[in-house]
């Protein structure tokens, strides 16, 4: 199928993360995505921005079953080492490799932050992806600060805040969750009143940070 932009609900998939947000890689031993795996993606993401610009579209079908489960995603993009655009799903709507794609060209083109990519500029882009791991359900003490993204829910209303986000305002397990809740628009203590927890992780790779 040709590919489709990504149609964002800022509760679940925010578009403007900074890379100080969008997440923190699992531990050396903890890699899913081997470094051809990793090297397709990023071609792929290039390919995404460039076909936009081209005016044509790319097929999406995974070429293989690690790139066909649904994953959340999120593509950085970096021109002369500044922050270009950055635009994220959270949750896992659709296939790794076409989340990949669809996030590298809205990255590209609808970050309201920033102008939309200019050919002349795409050979010069560098790439960071961030593939997320489905939210699941944990105990609020086992949630590990700079490991764990966390998804806190209760009465219709959601919070979300990704692994980074702890490390960089020094919080401990307690202010993280409270945080989450706040960013609902929940009762800070709601983590202890019934909210549904859950957590996910990110592995971090590309172009500016290496593969």
């Amino acid at each position: 199928m040709p590919m489709s932009l990504p149609q964002h609900n800022p509760d679940l998939s925010p578009h403007s993360q900074s890379r100080a947000e969008h997440g923190v890689s699992p531990r050396e031993s903890d890699r899913e995505f081997s470094a051809a795996e990793r090297a397709q993606l990023i071609e792929l993401a290039h390919e995404s921005i460039l076909s936009a610009l081209q005016g044509r579209e790319i097929l999406l079908e995974p070429p293989s079953t690690h790139f066909a489960e649904k994953r959340g995603a999120f593509t950085t993009l970096y021109l002369e080492g500044e922050l270009r655009g950055c635009v994220g799903y959270v949750l896992p709507a659709c296939s790794v490799y076409r989340a990949v794609a669809e996030t590298a060209r809205a990255a590209a083109f609808e970050d309201t932050r920033f102008p939309p990519v200019k050919k002349e500029e795409e050979a010069h882009l560098q790439i960071e992806l961030s593939i997320l791991t489905a939210p699941q359900p944990l105990r609020a003490e086992e949630i590990e600060v700079g490991r764990h993204g966390l998804l806190i829910t209760q009465h219709g209303r959601r919070g979300l805040l990704l692994p980074q986000v702890p490390v960089e305002h020094h919080w401990d397990r307690e202010t993280f969750l409270e945080q989450t809740c706040r960013k609902a628009g929940l009762p800070v203590q709601a983590w202890q009143r019934g909210a549904s927890i859950e957590v996910f992780t990110a592995e971090v790779f590309g172009e500016k940070s290496g593969l």
